[in-house]
């Protein structure tokens, strides 16, 4: 059984490479916004060379870089980062919703974006299955560094 920090390790290293999955979507273009689940809306405006698909992306690729930050510093390989536990418990739960969510909702809403996503349904499946298992990853190493006080040790376990 891996310990807390192992699975934030294992967290960390995943979330960087989604945040780097992110990137390759931009330059990837409308083919890959597709395949990966943005929509079609969002491949028409990168089609037309719209700078909104871009940037919204690169927000999601540097907001999951700053996660596998605060999982790294969960694990002791980098410092330790401001509000850690706070961070970790917040992304853990996002990671969590997200996953437990994700179906439910494509099923249950109905807005033309979502009514894409039933016909992806294998995709939305997948990711959510992928973020339940980070969200348990966060979860686990944010119990654990909350048990600890602020200023002690690095990582959480050794």
């Amino acid at each position: 059984m891996p310990n807390a920090a192992q699975l934030l390790l294992s967290g960390g290293i995943f979330t960087g490479a989604a945040a780097l999955l992110h990137v390759a979507i931009i330059l990837g273009g409308p083919d890959w916004y597709r395949f990966f689940g943005a929509g079609e809306r969002m491949a028409q405006l990168a089609a037309r060379g719209s700078a909104y698909p871009g940037i919204v992306t690169a927000g999601i690729a540097a907001t999951l870089g700053v996660w596998m930050l605060y999982a790294l510093s969960g694990a002791g390989v980098i410092r330790r980062l401001p509000l850690l536990r706070l961070a970790l418990v917040l992304i853990a739960a996002v990671y969590l919703l997200r996953g437990t969510l994700g179906v439910p909702v494509v099923l249950l809403v109905d807005d033309p974006y979502t009514t894409e996503l039933k016909a992806r349904m294998t995709f939305m499946a997948v990711s959510s299955v992928i973020c339940v298992c980070l969200g348990v990853c966060y979860a686990a190493g944010a119990a654990v560094v909350w048990q600890k006080s602020p200023g002690s040790e690095r990582s959480v376990d050794r």
